[in-house]
């Protein structure tokens, strides 16, 4: 049973080593207030939407570790920020800057909904110039039919 729990006690130390938080001090509370708020903005570049604040990723760290450097050096919000877009590019933004590469992004929602009413709009026209009225059975149409509805119903 012993070398059971040895074992076991193996397997979980590391995960427990890493489940370890990152302490970082700071001088005033506005300062840690401001790191939280840079990192909560910068998206990891390994994981899927999760910012390097929730980001158990080793670059997540590097790049918590990398903020609080350059913060205690005295860089501003921009000056980190566009540190890290040019190691990182600009995925790491959730909210990148308009310019001509990001205007396809930021069009995107906008360019759907108007497809959507685009669609919307034609479909609405055309129905309404169809009158939506079936065209009227011929003649022979509507013997076949009562043909078909007297066969039904056993010839009655």
């Amino acid at each position: 049973m012993r070398p059971f729990l040895i074992a076991l006690w193996l397997l979980i130390m590391p995960q427990v080593v890493q489940a370890t938080t990152d302490v970082y001090p700071f001088e005033s509370a506005s300062e840690q207030e401001r790191f939280r708020e840079l990192i909560s903005e910068l998206r990891c570049p390994k994981c899927q939407n999760q910012n390097i604040a929730d980001s158990d990723a080793p670059i997540a760290k590097d790049m918590r570790d990398e903020v609080y450097r350059m913060m205690q050096d005295g860089a501003t919000d921009q000056q980190v920020t566009d540190a890290l877009v040019s190691r990182f590019g600009e995925f790491v933004l959730y909210k990148p800057d308009f310019n001509q590469r990001t205007a396809l992004l930021w069009a995107t929602p906008l360019l759907a909904v108007l497809g959507g009413l685009l669609v919307v709009v034609g479909l609405v026209i055309r129905a309404r110039q169809q009158g939506g009225a079936e065209p009227p059975l011929s003649e022979e149409e509507r013997r076949r039919a009562e043909q078909l509805l007297r066969d039904r119903d056993g010839g009655v």
